[in-house]
């Protein structure tokens, strides 16, 4: 969680000030409910997102769930407290077979979407664009560390549910997630849509640790007819639940409301406590020196067969940047 601001907390034990009615977009507010042993994050995502999203002609469809899943990196990735990546990956049979966000640490978002055009139709969910195969959640700290990995599969779900079965199954944190994605229409610029998103992350950490036990996992093999564990939620997870299913889509997304008034709709009948705002930026990572490193590492017959009218040109799948490179320069003999 960023480092609290002394002049940003909304609670009932700390001085009290409005919540600020400035939006800010591109940023992560971190914020917690103590009397409800609350803590989260919400999103809201405006030009870093339309920057990422126009850089490919993406139908309507596909820039929405990828702006879902670039919404639910952020959630995730911004808990990140070291220099690294988050990357949120996911490979499936739908219409939309691969989505791929990398958060690298503390700000930096960059993202692509891969699909089939003649797959799609009108109407289609989140679920449907995906279809089945896993959800891939990879935290990398670099060259000299192990990469830690969780694996969900994705069984016609959108992303919110998956989110949910990754923390009851992986972090065993009760959690609920949601996304909102959407277009605006900007006055004097002719018409222009821009896409907007929002999102937030609620969890229940209680300081005694049963109060946050969740039911045993079903273990799929048990005979027909056994009775399924469960166990009741705590009163607080019960209301903090309550709270977030009324979060509207266009709540999340209107650029006029501010994060710490929404949060403060939510929570300000129990005291919600806000932290400083984790900026964030639409910045890919690939530059001409990298791709020349990564062609060379390719085998000399690769090398030559990547020769096109006298020219070696790679475009980079998440900014659609092109570089050009002379057969030498490429390492082609």
């Amino acid at each position: 969680m960023v480092s609290q601001s002394p002049d940003i907390k909304i609670t009932p034990e700390a001085p009290v000030r409005a919540p600020s009615a400035v939006p800010v977009d591109d940023a992560v507010l971190a914020f917690e409910v103590g009397a409800l042993d609350l803590r989260g994050r919400l999103t809201r995502l405006g030009p870093a997102l339309d920057e990422i999203l126009h850089k490919h002609d993406y139908p309507p469809a596909v820039g929405k769930l990828l702006g879902e899943a670039i919404v639910l990196t952020t959630l995730l990735g911004s808990s990140v407290k070291f220099e690294g990546r988050f990357i949120l990956q996911t490979r499936t049979e739908g219409p939309v077979s691969l989505l791929i966000v990398d958060f690298q640490a503390p700000d930096r978002l960059r993202a692509y979407a891969r699909y089939d055009a003649s797959r799609l139709k009108n109407g289609q969910s989140s679920g449907e664009l995906l279809g089945k195969g896993h959800l891939a959640m990879t935290i990398d700290q670099g060259s000299n560390t192990s990469r830690y990995q969780g694996l969900v599969a994705l069984d016609g779900g959108g992303l919110e549910e998956a989110a949910h079965e990754y923390f009851l199954r992986s972090e065993q944190i009760p959690t609920r997630v949601r996304l909102a994605v959407g277009e605006e229409m900007r006055g004097g610029e002719g018409g222009k849509l821009h896409w907007r998103a929002g999102g937030i992350l609620l969890q229940f950490l209680p300081k005694a640790p049963e109060r946050a036990k969740q039911a045993d996992l079903h273990p799929g093999d048990a005979p027909e007819g056994t009775a399924t564990h469960s166990v009741p939620d705590d009163d607080a997870w019960v209301e903090g639940q309550s709270l977030i299913s009324t979060v509207e889509d266009v709540e999340l997304i209107d650029p006029d409301l501010s994060g710490e008034r929404l949060l403060y709709r939510l929570f300000h009948e129990r005291g919600v406590r806000v932290f400083n705002p984790q900026t964030l930026r639409a910045q890919c990572s690939c530059s001409r020196d990298a791709v020349s490193s990564m062609l060379k590492s390719f085998a000399p017959n690769d090398r030559a067969e990547m020769v096109k009218d006298g020219k070696v040109v790679v475009t980079c799948e998440f900014c659609s940047s092109v570089y050009e490179f002379t057969p030498q320069e490429a390492g082609v003999e």
